[in-house]
């Protein structure tokens, strides 16, 4: 599961979620520092985001991409 979740991250490094967070145990994140002003290119692909995944999260997009992945 991968999911976006908009956070404000203070001068001291402190990261406050800005929406509350269901998760059934712990996970690794990544955090991203972003421009204090969104551009509108940026707003754009936020926006695009949901119709996007939507497309992409598919077994077939699994099945076309399947050859660029890493052997394990």
């Amino acid at each position: 599961m991968i999911q976006t979740i908009e956070a404000i991250v203070d001068e001291h490094g402190t990261v406050r979620l800005l929406e509350p967070v269901q998760l059934d145990r712990s996970h690794r994140a990544l955090v991203t520092i972003l421009a204090d002003k969104p551009s509108a290119a940026h707003e754009t692909t936020l926006l695009s985001e949901p119709s996007l995944a939507k497309d992409s999260n598919r077994a077939e997009e699994d099945t076309a991409w399947a050859h660029l992945q890493r052997a394990r």
